[in-house]
């Protein structure tokens, strides 16, 4: 098993979890498990490699998440990012986009267990790294209690030892994408049933959950939390995993001190020329539920987009709003 703690991390999110939101999240906890965004395999075979790929040092731990089925192009992706520095390589078989159905990648490779643990397979052989898997329930008309079980002692046989689990079925026919991030039901007793079966296999959870007791009600049953859409949009839920999930003895930080500690990267990525814009998107939800958020939102989605915007149009939106933190959170 990997040295890697996945007891909480953060998944991978098309158009959210790039360089720019890793590091963000980077300053709220040092301690979960943070993935890229996916990249396919071909991509990262003849695509711009520092664009796709680039990372800071400061977002360890970081995981990789690839998207492809050919064996072979996978493996020399997974070369590639391990040569670029990243802790694990994760192979997406759980997008249910239409890009990934014509490419043949991505949740339809549910069906296809046998060429998934062939990719699993090469990719181990070409990295020191863990190779993982992240998958759905199954897909379409597919029975999971079957489907599921069945995968995972497929993946167990590859040399597979961690297995993330999006505890909801994809219908890659009448849902979109995101329409299957929240329309099929999720099924967390199934999964947890899985970690019962397979008890030498790490198994992580997916789907649904939004905060930490949530998370900390799954960590009855499996071995780690991966929380989504919530980690973006309410990113100041991550501010006490590090005390409560690992240990730390280290204060929680105050919203300002986050905002104010991500400067210097913005400060170092206006210099190469990435604008504002792409960077303070990702921090839009820092504020939710605290008096002035709605302000904070309004000021940096009107004005970071303007020419020339840097670091005074941030200073001027945390000017609009309160920071307080919550008792409970100040407690040793």
């Amino acid at each position: 098993m990997s040295q890697l703690n996945r007891l909480f991390s953060v998944a991978p999110m098309m158009e959210w979890t790039d360089r720019h939101e890793r590091f963000f999240l980077r300053l709220i906890s040092r301690q979960a498990l943070l993935y890229t965004e996916m990249v396919t395999s071909m991509a990262v075979l003849h695509g711009d490699r520092e664009r796709l790929l680039g990372f800071n040092d400061e977002e360890h731990p970081v995981a990789l998440q690839l998207g492809g089925s050919e064996p072979e192009d996978l493996a020399e992706a997974a070369r590639i990012g391990e040569g670029f520095g990243y802790d694990e390589i994760n192979l997406n078989v759980g997008c249910p986009s239409d890009r990934v159905q014509s490419g043949r990648f991505g949740a339809c490779l549910m069906k296809e267990p046998d060429l998934v643990a062939a990719c699993v397979e090469a990719m181990q052989k070409a990295v020191a790294v863990p190779v993982t898997v992240k998958c759905r329930l199954g897909v379409d008309e597919q029975e999971p209690e079957e489907v599921l079980p069945a995968f995972a002692a497929r993946m167990r046989e590859a040399g597979v030892r961690s297995l993330t689990i999006h505890a909801r079925k994809a219908w890659l026919k009448g849902l979109s994408p995101k329409e299957n991030r929240t329309v099929p039901p999720l099924d967390y007793p199934l999964v947890h049933r899985i970690k019962q079966e397979f008890p030498e296999l790490e198994i992580i959870i997916n789907g649904g959950i939004r905060t930490l007791e949530e998370t900390a009600a799954q960590l009855a049953h499996v071995d780690g939390v991966m929380m989504g859409r919530a980690a973006y949009e309410t990113p100041y839920e991550l501010a006490e995993v590090d005390r409560r999930f690992f240990g730390a003895k280290t204060p929680v930080k105050k919203r300002g001190e986050i905002v104010r500690g991500f400067y210097p990267y913005l400060e170092r990525r206006l210099a190469e020329g990435v604008p504002l814009h792409a960077m303070t998107r990702h921090i839009l939800g820092l504020f939710q539920g605290v008096a002035g958020a709605r302000a904070w939102r309004r000021h940096l989605s009107e004005n970071a987009v303007k020419p020339g915007a840097g670091i005074s149009v941030v200073e001027e939106a945390l000017s609009r709003v309160d920071d307080p933190v919550p008792v409970a959170m100040t407690e040793a």
